[in-house]
């Protein structure tokens, strides 16, 4: 089979399709053909060589992807041939606390990922996807979909009428936005684009305020909301930005640490922290049983991923590229299907 890897560290320049022996299922595992990738910025890191963590090479990149299943080996229970199914980013995390998750069985670094035409999935670390979603849109889900999904309702507990703040216009920002909005939370989306926020919007947004005009955006928030502050705050700009999602956070707010996307050197005062008595969390994406919750929440909703565009998997350079320095609105998809 074909396979795209990373085969030697530092650049997007260093991934090569190769020629693979094709998997064959072991006990409770199977095959599947993969049809859609999607890429997050840890595979851009991965990718780069400047993720925090070093991998063995070769490695086959991407956790997120969706196929079909074609062999199933002795004793797998949950899916059978034909079923159309997606792998989790935590291989060993079926629920629970993050206790549960392994380092060492993360898709796309340290275990293989899905950029390739076939791939072996363990059957505890594989979930049916919604079937109103498309190969490209169900591709998605696994690390931002589930990631919005898990900070907001599997840890955060949501509720109707309060404020989320969704910072961006990413996949995991976005994600947030519908999830939010769908669930009768008042949502705000910061970006630096005023079309970004017009298009944000149309999938859930109740408020915008744009950074690059208005720099003390954690103020516009406090304005927008009378004082009070956004009980929930996705957090994806890094030390940066955590200064003022503290300023924009309700009393008892909950700020939700996912990415630094502004950098990660910055400075931060504990007692902002004390004054608000905000709970300060990660967000290592989620569980197995926090992806079949949030798979159940789309196909009630019937909500889609937002895409920004697709590629053919044969152009994951280019699609890397794109992410890294294209600002995309949405999800970066590949495209394996002929």
């Amino acid at each position: 089979m074909k396979a795209i890897e990373l085969q030697n560290p530092g650049g997007i320049d260093h991934l090569r399709m190769v020629e693979r022996p094709m998997p064959a299922p072991g006990r409770q595992e199977m095959i599947i053909k993969v049809k859609a990738t999607a890429l997050n910025y840890r595979d851009v890191e991965i990718v780069r060589g400047n993720y925090h963590t070093v991998f063995p090479l070769p490695l086959v990149p991407l956790s997120d992807g969706v196929g079909d299943v074609v062999a199933v080996g002795p004793e797998v229970s949950r899916f059978k041939v034909g079923d159309r199914v997606s792998g989790t980013f935590w291989q060993r995390w079926v629920g629970g606390s993050f206790a549960m998750a392994e380092p060492s069985y993360q898709r796309g670094g340290p275990i293989d990922g899905l950029l390739s035409e076939f791939a072996r999935l363990d059957e505890q670390a594989a979930v049916l996807a919604p079937a109103h979603l498309s190969d490209v849109e169900a591709a998605t889900l696994p690390c931002a979909a589930v990631t919005a999904w898990h900070a907001l309702f599997t840890e955060g507990h949501l509720k109707p009428g309060e404020t989320v703040l969704s910072l961006g216009t990413g996949g995991v920002s976005l994600f947030a936005v519908q999830f939010a909005a769908a669930a009768g939370a008042r949502v705000i989306v910061t970006s630096s684009s005023d079309a970004k926020l017009e298009r944000a919007r149309q999938v859930g947004a109740h408020d915008c305020v744009n950074y690059s005009s208005d720099p003390d955006w954690s103020s516009a928030v406090m304005a927008l909301t009378d004082g009070r502050g956004a009980d929930h705050i996705i957090e994806v700009g890094g030390p940066q930005s955590f200064a003022q999602s503290l300023k924009a956070a309700a009393r008892g707010a909950q700020i939700n640490v996912i990415g630094y996307l502004g950098g990660s050197e910055g400075a931060i005062n504990p007692l902002d922290i004390f004054r608000r008595q905000v709970r300060a969390r990660g967000i290592p994406v989620g569980s197995r049983e926090s992806f079949e919750a949030m798979n159940r929440a789309l196909a009630v909703n019937r909500l889609r991923p937002v895409i920004d565009r697709v590629f053919p998997w044969g152009e994951a350079a280019a699609a890397f590229h794109h992410l890294e320095h294209g600002s995309p609105f949405g999800k970066v998809v590949l495209d394996h299907t002929p």
